[in-house]
């Protein structure tokens, strides 16, 4: 976890902003545990995969609203505006593919036979981790972005950095 808060401190400049997607995994890790009781499964080896991939997805999701949200403050939108838009803007996608992703789990959320206890244990562990998740997250990752973002205005680490590449002044001092 420390690395990809790294990734993402870099990938942001900022070693606030990864707070708002690492905060918004907790909702889906609680969905996928309250479907697998629900269900009457354990937390096995198959539940523990699902949920190595459910952090994925979910982060995914994630980064693809603070980042946009980030690309519009520094293009000179407040920090509420770029939340709003973040979200807005990638509502739909996010529900795609996780909806796409969730309808791809149900065969195994029913399966029968040999091995129905893994097939239903890893099944239901993502299902209900990416349902949840996702209709969580969308509403939970921007006003994450807007608390950490405010946060993140004030301590600003680099003021005024001219975005002139070395490349150019070599060019043009030749």
């Amino acid at each position: 976890m420390g690395f990809v808060y790294l990734i993402l401190a870099a990938q942001y400049e900022s070693f606030i902003l990864p707070l708002s997607v690492i905060l918004s995994l907790p909702a889906g890790i609680f969905g996928s545990f309250l479907m697998i009781k629900l269900c009457g499964l354990e937390n096995n080896i198959y539940a523990q995969a699902a949920l190595v991939m459910l952090i994925g997805l979910l982060g995914k999701n994630a980064v693809l609203i603070v980042e946009f949200a980030v690309q519009k403050h520094r293009a000179g939108a407040t920090v509420l505006e770029a939340a709003m838009q973040g979200a807005v803007v990638r509502f739909r996608p996010i529900l795609m593919t996780s909806f796409a992703f969730i309808a791809g789990l149900i065969p195994l959320v029913i399966a029968t036979g040999p091995g129905k206890i893994g097939n239903r244990t890893i099944g239901s562990a993502a299902l209900g981790g990416m349902l949840f998740g996702t209709v969580f997250g969308v509403l939970v990752i921007p006003g994450l972005y807007y608390i950490f973002g405010k946060i993140a205005e004030r301590f600003t680490l680099v003021k005024h950095e001219e975005e002139n590449p070395l490349t150019e002044e070599i060019d043009h001092n030749v």
